[in-house]
């Protein structure tokens, strides 16, 4: 692999109520492409995209060992800023949750807690990442409607605009389609590959045609285990374990 944006060392993730959920993780995360993991549900997949950000701290009960390195540092040392952690290596969720405010402050909130107060600049952001995201033809004469008022398609490009509001470098996508309509979906899925040349990508997929059409890159897991990760091209043309070769044969799901 050439350059890459996240290391994961000897990564070990276990759960108090359920055990054990992934095991010795060692993977690189490209830079400016699309990562894909892919697996059968319950495999860890969403667990190994929340430890990138340290967003399994959120869990009660939940123990990580390894080191997670970002830019060269360990996430996990206990001087780890989190908060700029997570400015830096944003989410896009399964399903957007706009907070309870116009569709304007949504996307003006992250900067305004990082202390951008002038309004022209503001306004330059809002409708920078508003077209980014797909949205401004859409909503620029209704920018303090209720984000709410939005439909489910709208609200997930609204999040994705929020969330690169804060200049993030990696943009993690947690099954981010899943919830939407084909055409919504479609939507964030050109979205993603636009982006790509200036963030680095991680996708969680259950869709291995979605993975097909996005991914550069591809991790996939298996009960905890990262069985085989490589390009994309020859993870599917020819994976080199068998479990690889099954799952994406439609054998198992």
């Amino acid at each position: 692999m050439t350059d890459s944006v996240i290391q994961i060392r000897g990564l070990n993730v276990t759960y108090r109520d359920n055990g054990s959920a992934i095991r010795n993780v060692d993977v690189d995360i490209p830079s400016r492409q699309i990562t894909a993991i892919i697996g059968p549900s319950g495999c860890g997949k969403t667990t190994l995209l929340r430890s990138m950000s340290r967003l399994l701290d959120l869990i009660e009960g939940v123990r990580i060992e390894g080191r997670v390195l970002f830019q060269g540092k360990n996430i996990y040392d206990a001087n780890t800023d989190v908060t700029e952690i997570r400015k830096r290596i944003g989410l896009l969720a399964q399903r957007p949750f706009p907070l309870p405010m116009s569709i304007y402050d949504n996307v003006a909130y992250g900067p305004r807690v990082h202390g951008l107060r002038k309004r022209a600049a503001l306004n330059a952001l809002v409708e920078r990442e508003l077209r980014t995201a797909g949205l401004w033809e859409e909503v620029k004469d209704r920018l303090h409607a209720p984000a709410s008022a939005l439909s489910i398609g709208q609200q997930q490009r609204l999040c994705l605009a929020r969330g690169l509001a804060v200049a993030p470098e990696v943009l993690l996508c947690d099954e981010a389609t899943s919830a939407l309509d084909p055409i919504s979906a479609r939507c964030i899925e050109d979205r993603l590959l636009a982006l790509k040349a200036d963030y680095s990508i991680v996708l969680v997929t259950h869709v291995l045609r979605q993975a097909r059409r996005l991914a550069d890159y591809v991790i996939f897991m298996y009960l905890g285990e990262l069985v085989e990760h490589g390009p994309a091209d020859q993870v599917f043309a020819n994976p080199k374990e068998e479990r690889t070769r099954a799952y994406i044969a439609g054998e198992f799901y």
